[in-house]
């Protein structure tokens, strides 16, 4: 009887592990089912417990022996991203055990101590969210588009299909008068008679260039059978990767894995190598003469043309490795051949190039750097070199350099927000938050002061209108915008999404604070300023005809200066000195006294804590050179905005207020608004809102006070006072994202309703009259 008890005591066992294993497989890369693992451990932080399962746990089961076994499912590698964990599941603390009904557990899944650093910085109030790697992530570990991205196209993996849009357009842009170089080369070389070698490889590599796709350049002294190094289709796991990843716990082991065999496979041994003798030839002279210097400067136009767009860089690697490897090749040992699906294993060759174009290049990185702020590097120097030269406008136009150097301050902002999670990154709490409330606002402050700088000397108010457009353009951009196009995208890929209510609403009480404080003195001025009326006409002796007005405004100069000015001042710099005490509360509530609103838990694939050998990118002092290189280069480029921005500024039919609001105030914010986004795409929108959040809480309770400041010191006749636009749109946009904010989730409709709202503000705003000062 106890023997048919322990048969089906194992049985169930068994059962229960055939069906863990197949449920892992199954939903090992589904979005859906990616937090439904749980893992075994020993210590009490490896256990994380996804909110699809909220009970479910370790399960222990009796052994025939009378112990115990615990058994639980593997979380895979490509399950080590950010979970949110169950509500409740956390052990409540001492005196706050309501506080879990509103929080999740978030455990943080890295490989080293760095990152780990990073990503805890990414959910503290008031460190800037950043989504790229700070330090160096080994090739083998990273996806397979990334892995596709950074290869060197001397590798053959498989045979993909080769007639696409791309490669035929690559025909029309490149592929026929790269051709046509090597054609009209081909004769020059047969002429010499000695360089006769080297006008057929012309003639080779010219059918080459013209439909490259699908074909490879290999070595004539290193040509091996493809067929028959490795069997079609072979995929070898090596033991000692599926001892780690499968089997790296035995008491979790799941038992219905087969492992792959290894094969022994004879391959032929390669011919001796020889040493190349061409380059004491004449013919390579006459080649390096009369071919080669053609040929580079072909394909280095050809590189730079591909490069620019980014999604062509394909083109661009091709065209340098044949630049740098195969025309300096001896002729004989070029050998071009087609390869066919037969031949679909790992084998290296000299050159194999299969796509013309590939969209997934906007992830590309150079150093750790996006392609796109690398590209758009050369027109920062570009900017500063044409704009302090050509200020008579002889070669640009005032409008095109205003562009250029608007565009400039994309990239710069991208190299000040990485300089700055490098170094937070890198250092302690004091530290990182000095680092970040200085320099987090930096690209802002640069050109605010140079643009009431340009506005003091060329005494004129219309400058300070555009500031403070730009500064409540900041702010309705960051409330309604950001989080509105993050809700909507990520909604969009995932029907709903849920985020931290309790943090959301930490930063919604700042900006309510930071909204009163900031609008209070525009409020004092409504209230006992002199309602002044412009521009009055009536018709005299005639009643019927109303008096009509059509510029009236608020003016605090006409009244008592005795009851306004000397009012208004002192609480200009009250509300100064309050609001950044109030940030600076906000820091130790949500970083020191109430951390636990966060929950973070950083722990590594396995569970434990992170580990690992990496590199960091980039110290601290590269990044603090970064960092006041950039400063110093968006100082000239806010310079030069300010410049050329007078003549659209004096002959626009734009309102200046839509100006202020959209480009001087978005621009610098893209890679923010990039950020948020790759955020909400990865399911992870609690950081995306709390993106426009972090910038416009620092708008309010830093840079104002900071202008506030520079003005005390050198009065350039800032004053906290803005129109009526600006007061009523910045409050309706607070009232209606905290009103969206309430049940701690969303979707696209809501997201979709911010954008729409923060459209018809700036309609209205479009159709505003320009300030009276402009």
């Amino acid at each position: 009887m106890s023997f048919k008890a322990s048969s089906l005591l194992s049985g169930e066992v068994d059962n229960l592990r055939k069906r863990s294993v197949a449920e892992t497989t199954e939903n090992c890369c589904d979005p859906e089912h990616h937090l439904r693992f749980t893992r075994l451990q020993t210590q009490p932080e490896r256990l994380c417990v996804g909110p699809h399962h909220p009970d479910l746990g370790t399960l222990a089961t009796p052994s025939p022996d009378g112990s115990v076994h615990h058994f639980c499912q593997f979380t895979p590698k490509c399950l080590l991203a950010i979970s949110r964990g169950a509500h409740g599941n956390s052990p409540p603390r001492q005196g706050e055990e309501g506080w879990h009904d509103g929080t999740s557990r978030t455990t943080i899944r890295v490989d080293n101590e760095v990152e780990a650093h990073r990503e805890a910085n990414n959910y503290k109030f008031g460190f800037r969210k950043w989504k790229g790697n700070v330090t160096e992530k080994p090739i083998e570990d990273r996806s397979d588009i990334d892995k596709e991205l950074h290869t060197d196209l001397s590798i053959v993996k498989h045979i993909a299909p080769v007639v696409t849009v791309g490669n035929i357009v690559y025909v029309f842009l490149f592929g026929w008068w790269i051709s046509l170089i090597y054609l009209l080369i081909c004769p020059v070389m047969f002429l010499t008679i000695l360089g006769a070698p080297y006008g057929k490889v012309c003639l080779k590599l010219a059918w080459y260039i013209i439909w490259p796709f699908g074909k490879s350049i290999q070595r004539a002294c290193h040509l091996v059978n493809i067929s028959a190094v490795k069997p079609t289709n072979c995929e070898i796991i090596p033991q000692e990767h599926e001892d780690k990843d499968l089997v790296g716990d035995k008491d979790c082991a799941p038992l219905l894995v087969s492992s792959p065999l290894p094969i022994e496979i004879p391959v032929p041994l390669p011919p001796p190598k020889k040493t190349s003798k061409h380059w004491c030839r004449f013919s390579t002279f006459l080649w390096l003469l009369l071919g080669y210097p053609v040929l580079a400067v072909v394909h280095s136009l050809a590189c730079v043309l591909s490069w620019l767009p980014v999604f062509s860089i394909p083109v661009a690697k091709m065209n340098s490795r044949i630049l740098t490897t195969v025309l300096l090749m001896a002729p004989e040992d070029i050998e071009i051949h087609a390869l066919y699906k037969a031949d679909v294993c790992e084998t290296r060759v000299v050159l194999y190039c299969y796509q013309a174009f590939n969209l997934y290049y906007y992830k590309y990185t150079v150093q750790g750097i996006n392609i796109f702020a690398l590209n758009l590097l050369p027109l920062v120097f570009m900017t500063l070199i044409v704009g302090y030269t050509d200020r008579e406008h002889k070669y640009f136009s005032a409008e095109t350099m205003f562009t250029i150097a608007i565009t400039s301050i994309i990239p710069l902002s991208y190299y000040i927000g990485m300089g700055i999670a490098c170094i937070s990154a890198q250092s302690n709490f004091a530290v990182g938050a000095v680092v970040n409330a200085t320099f987090g606002s930096i690209t802002e402050m640069t050109f605010y002061i140079t643009a009431l700088l340009r506005g003091h000397r060329a005494g004129t108010k219309c400058y300070e209108e555009i500031v403070k457009s730009a500064l409540a353009g900041t702010l309705i951009g960051c409330i309604l915008f950001i989080p509105g196009i993050c809700m909507t995208i990520g909604g969009i890929k995932h029907s709903e999404q849920r985020f931290n209510s309790r943090s959301a609403g930490v930063s919604s009480a700042l900006l309510f604070v930071s909204i009163g404080g900031v609008f209070a003195p525009t409020l004092f001025s409504k209230t006992f300023g002199n309602l002044v009326c412009e521009s009055c006409s009536n018709t005299l002796g005639n009643a019927t005809v109303p008096f009509i007005c059509k510029d009236c405004h608020y003016d605090t100069t006409t009244a008592d200066p005795h009851l306004i000015l000397s009012h208004i001042e002192p609480l200009v710099y009250t509300v100064s000195v309050l609001l950044p005490a109030s940030y600076l509360i906000g820091l130790i509530f949500t970083l020191k006294t109430h951390a636990h609103i966060y929950d973070i838990h950083v722990s590594d694939g396995h569970g434990g804590q992170p580990h690992g050998h990496h590199v960091v990118r980039w110290s601290r002092w590269r990044a603090l050179a970064v960092l006041i290189v950039a400063t110093v280069l968006m100082a000239s480029c806010a310079d030069l905005c300010t410049v050329n921005i007078e003549p659209i500024l004096s002959h626009s039919s734009i309102s200046q207020y839509f100006i202020g609001v959209t480009v001087l105030a978005m621009v610098p914010e893209l890679p923010e608004i990039v950020n948020g986004i790759q955020f909400a795409l990865q399911n992870n929108i609690s950081l995306s809102l709390e993106v426009g959040s972090c910038i416009a809480v620092q708008v309010c309770m830093i840079q104002i006070p900071l202008l506030v400041l520079f003005n005390a010191f050198y009065d350039v006749g800032f004053a906290l006072v803005f129109t009526d636009i600006h007061l009523w749109a910045s409050i309706f946009s607070v009232i209606l994202v905290n009103y969206i904010f309430m049940d701690g989730k969303c979707d696209y409709f809501q997201g979709t309703a911010l954008v729409v709202v923060y459209f018809i503000v700036l309609a209205v705003y479009f159709f505003a009259p320009s300030p009276r000062s402009c």
